[in-house]
């Protein structure tokens, strides 16, 4: 393995270099190289890659070590481009170049004319040139637009009349992406997007390592590592591998959602981008946490969602900083220095929803919107069963067998519905949402006979959890309008006549 010392970057003629001692290699052999460093320090091979620990992650690992080319195949918003990314990482950090060279040849074995040119005319004179690691690495989105000559190259008329060069002059090529990532890494994102005919260009690269540029007898021998992503070929009618292709790339690994949901939560804790000012002034507790991660697992699961198309984890990232601001902004309407999140705050979940969404068409039938705020009900419904006992079973368990109802049940916070209404405002101040709280009887007892590890600003969050979990079970009615959430006694609110009618 190449060590890359001081006096190695000095080098700055092709005979400094063969006096350095200096031995060059595959791209291919640099990564697995480096990744076996990697292992045997017990380094992880990405940084920030949660959940593919017994997945995706060997797998990326064996394809490296067998020097094959990889398409990670999987929905949308599963690090797909990220993993892409970071194999640069595995790179030497410097390699030489022939200075001046357009497709990054090696001093010890050029493969373009103009660096072969150089060469014999210079001989050991021949000027060197060191490139990072991150300029070896270039990332390209397929869309319908490209064409051969973006990919691969072609003839260029402007250069053939500048130079005053025939067309049959190697020297008029203008090349594409693929010859300029020479030693490096190429990464074509959305593969099926690729239109067909293009992708047929792509036979020769992948399977004898080499381009041919058309009008040329020109061979280059390209050392190039392969990286594509795609999502699975059925998640839309634009287009799909087609199947030449898909078998000359030698690796195909499949990508997934976070396991568990501490796992997500994990991802999007680490995603979230919050400014300095705004960590300081909102405190985020872990329920609103939990909420916002089980929203998307409720649209994987939802009989709305198409699950063909996914659900990404941008839709739980954009959520949580949804909900932070709005209670940032909250406490900036009151003139608060500090705020807790609510439960109302997760209204502002609605648009991080709706935008990152595929429905099917029961779906759009019902609309966007109304998705949005099905999800989340199902997310508070569901964990709310989790972290307190489900009122229609102790209902059920006491009419049935005649046993006690347990010492904490929802009767009294039930039975003070029946008399009173409670609003609760989505920009009111702290010591007014407290205060609201705190009227409605049995509340406050229940939670902190439930969770006694609270402190006083979670224990008012998780009031209105409560309240928002009855909602869910059809024990308290609720009504969100402008600016508000109303509560209310479930009967009275069927009456003819009830204000939210």
């Amino acid at each position: 393995m190449p060590i890359i010392r001081l006096e190695h970057m000095n080098n700055t003629t092709l005979g400094e270099l063969k006096r350095s001692g200096w031995k060059s290699r595959s791209v291919k052999e640099e990564l697995r190289s480096n990744l076996i460093a990697r292992i045997r320090k017990g380094e992880s091979l990405f940084e920030g890659i949660h959940g593919y620990e017994d997945t995706v992650l060997p797998a990326m690992e064996r394809a490296i070590l067998a020097g094959h080319s990889i398409n990670l195949l999987g929905l949308r918003g599963q690090a797909k481009t990220r993993m892409a990314r970071s194999l640069v990482h595995l790179l030497d950090e410097w390699m030489p170049v022939v200075a001046g060279s357009e497709i990054n040849d090696d001093p010890f074995a050029p493969i373009s004319s103009h660096a072969r040119s150089v060469i014999e005319r210079m001989r050991d004179d021949t000027p060197v040139s060191w490139v990072h690691r991150d300029q070896r690495y270039t990332e390209k989105l397929a869309t319908p637009d490209v064409t051969v000559a973006d990919l691969v190259g072609d003839s260029d008329p402007i250069k053939a009349a500048n130079l005053k060069l025939d067309y049959s002059d190697e020297r008029v090529i203008h090349f594409g992406l693929i010859p300029r990532s020479h030693r490096g890494i190429f990464v074509i994102n959305e593969l099926p997007d690729l239109q067909p005919r293009i992708q047929v260009a792509l036979f020769n690269i992948l399977q004898e390592g080499d381009v041919q540029i058309r009008g040329f007898k020109l061979r280059l021998p390209l050392d190039i590592q392969f990286v594509f992503t795609a999502n699975p070929e059925d998640y839309t009618n634009r287009g799909a591998i087609i199947t030449p292709l898909k078998d000359r790339i030698q690796a195909q690994i499949l990508t997934h959602y976070p396991p568990t949901l501490e796992m997500g939560m994990r991802i999007t804790a680490q995603e979230v981008r919050s400014p300095e000012e705004q960590v300081a002034r909102v405190r985020v507790p872990e329920l609103i946490r939990v909420l916002v991660e089980r929203i998307a697992w409720e649209a994987r699961d939802s009989e709305f969602v198409d699950r063909k198309s996914g659900v990404s984890a941008r839709l739980t990232i954009s959520a949580l900083e949804s909900v932070i601001s709005a209670a940032e902004r909250r406490a900036l309407r009151n003139g608060e220095e500090r705020t807790v999140v609510r439960i109302g705050d997760l209204q502002a979940v609605v648009p991080a929803i709706t935008g990152k969404i595929e429905l099917v068409y029961e779906g759009e039938q019902e609309g966007p919107e109304k998705i949005a705020h099905h999800l989340l009900g199902h997310a508070i419904r569901n964990v709310f069963a989790e972290l307190f006992p489900a009122p229609a079973k102790q209902r059920k368990s006491a009419r049935s067998t005649g046993a006690p109802v347990p010492q904490m049940t929802y009767a009294t916070i039930i039975a003070y519905f029946e008399e009173h209404d409670l609003h609760l405002s989505f920009d009111g101040a702290q010591n007014e949402y407290e205060a609201s709280l705190r009227k409605v009887d049995g509340l406050l007892h229940l939670v902190g006979d439930l969770h006694a590890e609270l402190d006083a600003e979670e224990r008012s969050l998780w009031s209105e959890f409560v309240l928002h979990g009855l909602a869910e079970h059809s024990r308290l009615s609720r009504t969100v309008a402008l600016g508000s959430t109303r509560f209310g006694d479930l009967v009275g609110s069927m009456l003819p006549g009830d204000p939210t009618e």
